[in-house]
């Protein structure tokens, strides 16, 4: 199994976040204050969502020591005060972005595509919602510390309520693909096609939402680049 992980890590390698320019372009500072605005609005739909994304593969599973640590990061998502969801509203509200409009939009071709292709992938069956999972948490710790970075640097974002969305997934997500691993680990050889179509699908769905932005962007004759 672990050659199956090496060579599915391989293939999702070619689309690591990390390597997406408009990613690369927040990094470097190159990023506008309204591009990074309407990322943050656009991008909660699928925050918001991601708690019942992990309930779907969590119903999906049939084996209750699976399901116990499934479990464990539903709760962690979604449970009190600073859920998951309300941290990245406080990041939304670090860039002038308010509650009501992060909550009022969502409705870009993109941000749809991901949500509902998200949804269609958890529930299809539990092996193939793993895989989703798998590939969104496996380079979340990355990302975040490379997020931070650049708000700090570029867009002068340093107070810890704004970025605590991320210092939250540089750490828990660590150990969550660690968990997911093993998981994988467990799964029959006659399934891990499924995991692995899930794991592409769901990168692929969001690096296309990264595109569509970009899209938007240019679209919307928005800079991308911030001002000097």
């Amino acid at each position: 199994m672990t050659n199956f992980c090496n060579e599915l890590n391989k293939k999702l390698d070619d689309l690591h976040l990390l390597k997406h320019p408009f990613y690369q372009a927040w990094n470097e500072g190159k990023l506008s204050i309204d591009v990074l605005q309407n990322y943050a609005k656009e991008y909660y739909s699928h925050v918001a969502a991601f708690p019942r994304y992990i309930s779907s593969i969590h119903t999906n599973c049939s084996d209750i020591s699976s399901r116990q640590k499934i479990l464990g990061n539903l709760i962690e998502e979604e449970q009190g005060d600073e859920n998951h969801p309300e941290l990245w509203l406080r990041f939304a509200e670090g860039l002038g972005v308010s509650r009501e409009e992060c909550k009022e939009t969502g409705e870009l071709k993109p941000t749809q595509n991901l949500v509902n292709g998200y949804f269609d992938l958890v529930r299809n069956n539990y092996e193939m919602g793993l895989g989703v999972l798998y590939a969104y948490e496996r380079q979340t710790p990355e990302i975040s510390e490379s997020k931070i970075e650049g708000l700090k640097e570029h867009y002068s974002i340093k107070d810890a309520r704004s970025l605590q969305f991320f210092e939250v997934h540089a750490k828990a997500d660590q150990w969550h693909r660690d968990e997911i691993s093993e998981l994988i680990n467990n799964i029959p050889v006659n399934k891990q096609k499924d995991v692995e179509k899930g794991a592409l699908a769901g990168a692929r769905l969001l690096w296309s939402f990264l595109d569509g932005i970009l899209d938007t962007c240019v679209a919307g004759n928005k800079s991308i680049h911030a001002a000097a």
